[in-house]
Protein backbone atom coordinates (compact mmCIF):
# COMPACT_ATOMS: atom_id res chain seq x y z
CA UNK A 1 0.00 0.00 0.00
CA UNK A 2 1.36 3.28 -1.33
CA UNK A 3 1.83 5.72 2.31
CA UNK A 4 -0.67 8.81 2.24
CA UNK A 5 1.11 12.14 2.27
CA UNK A 6 -0.42 15.05 3.73
CA UNK A 7 0.08 18.61 3.37
CA UNK A 8 -0.41 20.90 6.51
CA UNK A 9 -1.80 24.48 5.10
CA UNK A 10 0.36 26.22 7.44
CA UNK A 11 3.47 24.81 5.81
CA UNK A 12 3.22 27.81 3.63
CA UNK A 13 3.24 30.41 6.32
CA UNK A 14 -0.13 31.55 8.13
CA UNK A 15 0.57 35.44 7.08
CA UNK A 16 0.81 33.79 3.13
CA UNK A 17 -2.23 31.90 3.77
CA UNK A 18 -4.35 34.35 4.90
CA UNK A 19 -3.01 37.02 2.12
CA UNK A 20 -4.13 34.38 -0.21
CA UNK A 21 -7.99 34.89 1.62
CA UNK A 22 -7.47 31.14 2.93
CA UNK A 23 -6.49 27.53 3.17
CA UNK A 24 -8.69 27.63 -0.34
CA UNK A 25 -6.03 29.04 -2.44
CA UNK A 26 -3.02 26.29 -1.63
CA UNK A 27 -5.43 23.68 -2.80
CA UNK A 28 -4.62 23.29 -6.11
CA UNK A 29 -0.50 23.14 -5.10
CA UNK A 30 -1.47 20.41 -2.99
CA UNK A 31 -3.27 18.20 -5.52
CA UNK A 32 -0.63 19.56 -8.43
CA UNK A 33 1.91 18.31 -6.38
CA UNK A 34 0.34 14.65 -5.89
CA UNK A 35 -0.78 15.03 -2.20
CA UNK A 36 -3.20 12.59 -1.03
CA UNK A 37 -4.82 14.86 1.67
CA UNK A 38 -4.73 18.29 3.39
CA UNK A 39 -4.46 19.48 7.14
CA UNK A 40 -7.02 22.12 7.71
CA UNK A 41 -6.13 24.37 10.17
CA UNK A 42 -8.82 25.94 12.42
CA UNK A 43 -7.40 28.93 13.25
CA UNK A 44 -6.23 30.08 9.72
CA UNK A 45 -9.91 29.56 8.18
CA UNK A 46 -11.28 32.50 6.09
CA UNK A 47 -14.57 34.24 7.54
CA UNK A 48 -16.30 32.51 4.34
CA UNK A 49 -14.71 29.03 4.75
CA UNK A 50 -15.61 29.08 8.15
CA UNK A 51 -19.30 29.85 7.64
CA UNK A 52 -19.26 27.21 5.10
CA UNK A 53 -17.16 23.92 5.96
CA UNK A 54 -19.17 21.67 3.63
CA UNK A 55 -17.98 24.18 0.73
CA UNK A 56 -14.78 24.06 1.55
CA UNK A 57 -15.03 20.17 2.07
CA UNK A 58 -16.47 20.25 -2.01
CA UNK A 59 -13.70 21.75 -2.73
CA UNK A 60 -11.02 19.57 -1.32
CA UNK A 61 -13.04 16.50 -2.69
CA UNK A 62 -13.37 18.06 -5.92
CA UNK A 63 -9.52 18.35 -6.12
CA UNK A 64 -8.72 14.42 -5.51
CA UNK A 65 -7.88 15.18 -1.83
CA UNK A 66 -9.16 14.11 1.82
CA UNK A 67 -9.32 16.41 4.21
CA UNK A 68 -8.53 15.98 8.44
CA UNK A 69 -8.95 18.80 10.75
CA UNK A 70 -7.04 20.66 13.17
CA UNK A 71 -7.80 23.09 15.97
CA UNK A 72 -5.39 24.87 18.44
CA UNK A 73 -7.67 23.61 21.71
CA UNK A 74 -6.85 21.38 24.45
CA UNK A 75 -8.70 17.78 24.96
CA UNK A 76 -8.69 18.83 28.77
CA UNK A 77 -8.73 22.33 30.30
CA UNK A 78 -6.96 23.61 32.91
CA UNK A 79 -9.51 22.17 35.37
CA UNK A 80 -9.02 18.63 34.11
CA UNK A 81 -12.58 18.44 32.55
CA UNK A 82 -13.32 17.73 28.62
CA UNK A 83 -12.93 21.00 26.45
CA UNK A 84 -16.75 22.12 26.28
CA UNK A 85 -16.03 22.81 22.70
CA UNK A 86 -14.73 19.31 21.77
CA UNK A 87 -18.78 18.31 20.34
CA UNK A 88 -18.43 21.62 18.40
CA UNK A 89 -15.55 20.96 17.16
CA UNK A 90 -16.21 17.04 15.90
CA UNK A 91 -19.40 18.69 14.20
CA UNK A 92 -16.81 21.05 12.35
CA UNK A 93 -14.82 18.03 11.73
CA UNK A 94 -18.20 15.89 10.03
CA UNK A 95 -18.99 19.20 7.79
CA UNK A 96 -15.86 19.02 6.58
CA UNK A 97 -15.67 15.57 5.79
CA UNK A 98 -12.52 15.01 7.95
CA UNK A 99 -11.45 12.16 8.49
CA UNK A 100 -10.09 13.07 11.93
CA UNK A 101 -9.97 16.19 14.41
CA UNK A 102 -6.73 16.79 15.81
CA UNK A 103 -6.29 18.43 19.18
CA UNK A 104 -3.57 18.73 21.60
CA UNK A 105 -3.82 17.03 25.05
CA UNK A 106 -4.21 19.71 27.44
CA UNK A 107 -4.38 18.82 31.46
CA UNK A 108 -4.61 15.46 31.76
CA UNK A 109 -3.58 13.93 35.05
CA UNK A 110 -6.11 10.36 35.70
CA UNK A 111 -8.37 8.33 34.20
CA UNK A 112 -11.66 9.37 35.22
CA UNK A 113 -10.95 12.66 33.44
CA UNK A 114 -11.35 10.31 30.32
CA UNK A 115 -14.53 8.45 30.80
CA UNK A 116 -17.07 10.87 29.15
CA UNK A 117 -14.66 10.43 25.71
CA UNK A 118 -16.05 7.11 25.38
CA UNK A 119 -19.48 8.25 24.77
CA UNK A 120 -19.05 11.36 23.22
CA UNK A 121 -16.56 9.96 20.44
CA UNK A 122 -19.27 6.94 19.99
CA UNK A 123 -21.81 9.69 18.88
CA UNK A 124 -19.28 10.58 15.98
CA UNK A 125 -18.24 9.05 12.97
CA UNK A 126 -14.99 11.33 12.71
CA UNK A 127 -11.95 9.82 14.72
CA UNK A 128 -10.34 11.80 17.35
CA UNK A 129 -6.10 12.28 17.24
CA UNK A 130 -3.71 13.89 19.92
CA UNK A 131 -0.74 15.85 19.53
CA UNK A 132 2.27 16.40 21.38
CA UNK A 133 2.30 20.49 21.45
CA UNK A 134 5.37 22.54 22.30
CA UNK A 135 3.56 22.77 25.98
CA UNK A 136 4.37 21.37 29.39
CA UNK A 137 1.24 19.29 28.47
CA UNK A 138 3.04 17.83 25.22
CA UNK A 139 5.63 16.22 27.69
CA UNK A 140 6.37 12.58 27.07
CA UNK A 141 5.06 11.51 30.59
CA UNK A 142 1.59 13.05 30.22
CA UNK A 143 1.41 11.38 26.62
CA UNK A 144 2.25 8.16 28.58
CA UNK A 145 -0.26 8.59 31.06
CA UNK A 146 -2.47 9.50 27.81
CA UNK A 147 -1.98 6.27 26.12
CA UNK A 148 -1.94 3.90 29.14
CA UNK A 149 -5.79 5.47 29.94
CA UNK A 150 -6.77 5.14 26.60
CA UNK A 151 -5.51 1.49 26.48
CA UNK A 152 -7.30 0.96 30.00
CA UNK A 153 -10.52 2.39 28.87
CA UNK A 154 -10.61 1.05 25.51
CA UNK A 155 -10.83 4.19 24.01
CA UNK A 156 -11.31 5.04 19.99
CA UNK A 157 -8.19 7.59 20.37
CA UNK A 158 -4.97 7.83 18.97
CA UNK A 159 -1.39 9.77 18.84
CA UNK A 160 -0.42 12.70 15.97
CA UNK A 161 3.33 12.28 16.61
CA UNK A 162 5.04 15.67 16.00
CA UNK A 163 8.60 14.80 15.15
CA UNK A 164 10.14 18.06 16.19
CA UNK A 165 7.78 19.60 19.70
CA UNK A 166 9.62 17.34 21.79
CA UNK A 167 12.83 19.79 21.84
CA UNK A 168 10.86 22.62 22.42
CA UNK A 169 9.67 20.34 25.90
CA UNK A 170 12.96 19.31 26.41
CA UNK A 171 12.30 15.62 25.70
CA UNK A 172 14.00 13.16 23.55
CA UNK A 173 11.98 12.48 19.74
CA UNK A 174 13.22 9.08 19.94
CA UNK A 175 12.80 8.13 23.36
CA UNK A 176 9.10 9.46 22.70
CA UNK A 177 9.16 7.29 19.72
CA UNK A 178 10.39 4.07 21.36
CA UNK A 179 7.18 4.62 24.07
CA UNK A 180 4.71 6.34 21.75
CA UNK A 181 4.76 4.41 18.31
CA UNK A 182 2.17 1.62 19.04
CA UNK A 183 -0.25 4.24 19.47
CA UNK A 184 0.56 6.49 16.39
CA UNK A 185 -1.88 7.15 13.92
CA UNK A 186 -0.63 10.20 11.93
CA UNK A 187 2.75 12.09 12.10
CA UNK A 188 3.77 15.80 11.41
CA UNK A 189 6.72 15.16 9.69
CA UNK A 190 9.12 18.34 10.93
CA UNK A 191 12.65 18.87 11.68
CA UNK A 192 14.21 22.20 14.01
CA UNK A 193 17.30 23.50 14.71
CA UNK A 194 17.86 25.73 18.46
CA UNK A 195 16.91 29.84 17.35
CA UNK A 196 17.56 31.97 20.39
CA UNK A 197 15.95 30.29 23.58
CA UNK A 198 13.36 27.96 21.30
CA UNK A 199 13.67 26.17 18.06
CA UNK A 200 12.34 26.63 14.72
CA UNK A 201 11.47 24.16 12.06
CA UNK A 202 13.41 23.91 8.71
CA UNK A 203 13.04 21.80 5.51
CA UNK A 204 13.87 18.75 5.40
CA UNK A 205 16.63 19.11 2.91
CA UNK A 206 18.38 21.70 5.24
CA UNK A 207 18.57 19.39 8.22
CA UNK A 208 20.44 17.12 9.69
CA UNK A 209 19.77 13.04 9.19
CA UNK A 210 17.78 12.20 12.08
CA UNK A 211 14.96 13.18 11.02
CA UNK A 212 15.34 10.17 9.12
CA UNK A 213 16.20 7.64 11.35
CA UNK A 214 13.53 9.09 13.85
CA UNK A 215 10.35 8.75 10.94
CA UNK A 216 12.03 4.46 10.79
CA UNK A 217 10.93 4.17 14.61
CA UNK A 218 7.16 5.77 13.60
CA UNK A 219 4.61 3.26 11.82
CA UNK A 220 5.52 2.66 8.35
CA UNK A 221 1.57 2.95 7.18
CA UNK A 222 0.41 5.80 9.50
CA UNK A 223 0.11 8.88 7.32
CA UNK A 224 2.98 11.83 7.13
CA UNK A 225 2.19 15.40 7.45
CA UNK A 226 4.35 18.29 5.60
CA UNK A 227 4.15 20.87 8.58
CA UNK A 228 7.78 21.81 8.12
CA UNK A 229 8.24 25.39 5.83
CA UNK A 230 7.56 25.00 2.16
CA UNK A 231 9.21 28.33 0.54
CA UNK A 232 9.75 28.95 -3.19
CA UNK A 233 9.44 30.50 -6.34
CA UNK A 234 7.34 27.73 -7.05
CA UNK A 235 5.48 25.99 -4.41
CA UNK A 236 4.15 23.42 -7.04
CA UNK A 237 7.41 22.38 -7.54
CA UNK A 238 8.76 22.31 -4.30
CA UNK A 239 5.51 20.57 -2.26
CA UNK A 240 6.13 17.78 -4.89
CA UNK A 241 9.87 17.36 -4.19
CA UNK A 242 8.62 16.53 -0.56
CA UNK A 243 5.76 14.40 -1.49
CA UNK A 244 8.09 12.43 -3.39
CA UNK A 245 10.49 12.35 -0.59
CA UNK A 246 8.62 11.30 2.25
CA UNK A 247 6.34 9.05 0.20
CA UNK A 248 9.98 6.52 -1.19
CA UNK A 249 11.62 7.48 2.74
Amino acid sequence: MEREIIVVTAAYGNDRVKSLGGQQAVLPIIAEAGADGVEIRRELLSPEERDNLPALARTIEEKGLFACYSAPEPLFDTDGKLNPQLPNLLTEAHELNARWLKVSLGHFRHNRQAEPLFSLLALSNVALVVENDQTDCGQLKPMQRFQAASKVLNLPVKLTFDMANWLWVGDSPEDAARFLAPSVSYIHVKAAVPHHYHYRAIALDDAEPRWRALLNQLPADAPRGIEFPLEGRDLTAVTRHYVNLLREE
